[in-house]
């Protein structure tokens, strides 16, 4: 395990920082952002070993911004040589700009999760046998089972900044990930169901039975729900959203518009709305990546700033945008901690960590005895938004029709069709049982991925687009 990247150069530390500190000169902010990573990943599928991964990289990448440009060069070389190229890439961004080189960010002496390093333990021969035993597990669960996909996948990486005024900020993180997916069928009708949890913990917390029994079993009962669904009717109807994972499309169809970038570009549908209603009184949106062990949960961001604690909208009104450094200066704003990379590969931006409502005060039963009829969504598949215009289109993996105040037969082939602001105004009733997801979520952004968390108590929404496969 590398947790000294510096010393990997074929040079000094001190030869590394001064070269840091002369390449920014004239530069606004920027950084050397080194990097260690380990994954590795092993699917189980149709009764055999399918697919099996392991990979270490390691790199660096040497940003310099001066105003609204950035000068970004990386490499998987470690050398004086390679640094020395990087320089001259990077620089031609700061020629002829004389600019002040913003202050570090301060320090935090707070951890969000552990050090441990989940490569290699459990060992492979005994991931296996638990990926085997899964299979068995759940084909002997119920003879409509047809098909088993079960997964495990782990990384770690640790990661560096060494900035031009000699500070230096240090994170190791963690994750771990299992998924399951189960396809199940009577006659020529199949379908299928699927769960996955994880976080930035050590296998020992994901892997006990109870857990793993607890999230086939849930696949499981997702597909045989499935199975006996009837086909979704369309129309305008009142829908009920459920707690924890629906809250990916308040991440997309929201949480993307809320990105510091997005609104200083003015391609956000929120654009020029701070201190605006932009949802019903008593939503309250929060980005947190502190959340100790959460899959989106960060100690510091990839450009040295703390974790925080974000306030975006507040009892309806628009209070505050998610931003990283640079955005941040530009807009005259504080940097929140949300300037996220891939890898070193790729230059940092405005990124969620985790993102979620705030509970209100009704219950679930409540919420869902005011609709006369209308739609239970439970969770969430794929999904499309439109940053600019707010639109999106998503699909629900389980769903249920209700009548009279009670849940009636599930459906199948739902998706909900609006406009994420106007859909965050047809807020009528906020449950009080905000939950994350279990730890599985991903999101993309200008061709990068980073892992977040998604979250929202039980909400009714009136008057929302239902699209259907009924005819």
């Amino acid at each position: 395990m590398k947790t000294d990247l510096l010393s990997n150069f074929d040079i000094s530390e001190a030869a590394v920082e001064s070269f840091v500190s002369d390449t920014l000169k004239g530069a606004d902010d920027g950084e050397l952002y080194l990097e260690y990573s380990q994954s590795e990943s092993l699917t189980f599928d149709n009764g055999r070993l399918k697919g099996g991964s392991f990979n270490t990289d390691q790199g660096f990448g040497l940003r310099a911004v001066a105003g609204e440009a950035v000068g970004y060069a990386h490499s998987g070389e470690m050398s004086e040589g390679a640094l020395k190229r990087a320089g001259e890439a990077v620089t031609a961004v700061t020629r002829g700009y004389s600019g002040s080189y913003a202050a570090a960010p301060a320090r935090t002496n707070s951890r969000r999760y552990g050090d441990e390093n989940p490569i290699g333990a459990p060992s492979f021969e005994e991931k296996v046998t638990l990926l085997t035993e899964i299979d068995s597990y759940l084909r002997a669960a119920d003879p409509k089972v047809r098909q088993v996909t079960a997964s495990i996948a782990a990384s770690w990486e640790t990661i560096e900044i060494i900035r031009a005024d000699g500070s230096r900020m240090r994170d190791i993180r963690p994750m771990t990930r299992m998924n399951f997916s189960v396809v199940t069928g009577e006659g020529t009708k199949q379908e299928s169901g699927s769960y996955g949890f994880g976080g930035r913990k050590p296998f020992s917390e994901i892997l006990t039975e109870e857990s793993w029994k607890s999230g086939a079993d849930e696949a499981l009962r997702q597909a045989l729900v499935n199975l006996s669904a009837d086909d979704a009717p369309a129309g305008a109807m009142d829908v009920v959203l459920g707690n924890g994972w629906p809250g990916v499309m308040l991440h997309e169809a929201v949480g993307h518009g809320l990105e510091g970038d997005f609104n200083r570009k003015k391609t956000s549908a929120f654009a020029g709305l701070m201190g605006e209603m932009v949802a019903a009184p008593g939503v309250t949106v929060v980005d947190d990546g502190t959340i100790d062990g959460a899959r989106g949960s960060i100690t510091i961001d990839d450009e040295g700033t703390a974790a925080g604690y974000n306030v975006l909208i507040e009892d309806g009104r628009l209070v505050g945008y998610m931003q990283d450094r640079q955005n941040a200066r530009l807009m005259g704003m504080k940097a929140t901690g949300n300037g996220r990379r891939q890898s070193y590969a790729h230059v940092p931006m405005p990124r969620m960590t985790n993102t979620y409502m705030l509970s209100g005060d009704k219950t679930a039963e409540e919420i869902i005895a005011s609709v006369k009829k209308g739609l239970y969504a439970v969770s969430f598949g794929g999904g499309q938004v439109d940053i600019t215009s707010g639109k999106f289109v998503f699909s629900c993996t389980e769903a249920y029709m209700i009548e009279n105040g009670r849940i009636g037969r599930p459906v199948k082939g739902a998706m909900l069709i609006g406009n994420g602001p106007d859909a965050m105004k047809r807020i009528t009733m906020v449950g009080n049982d905000t939950k994350l997801d279990t730890g599985i979520g991903n999101c993309g952004k200008g061709g990068q991925w980073v892992p977040v968390g998604v979250g929202q108590p039980h909400l009714r929404m009136n008057d929302v687009t239902v699209g259907g496969t009924r005819t």
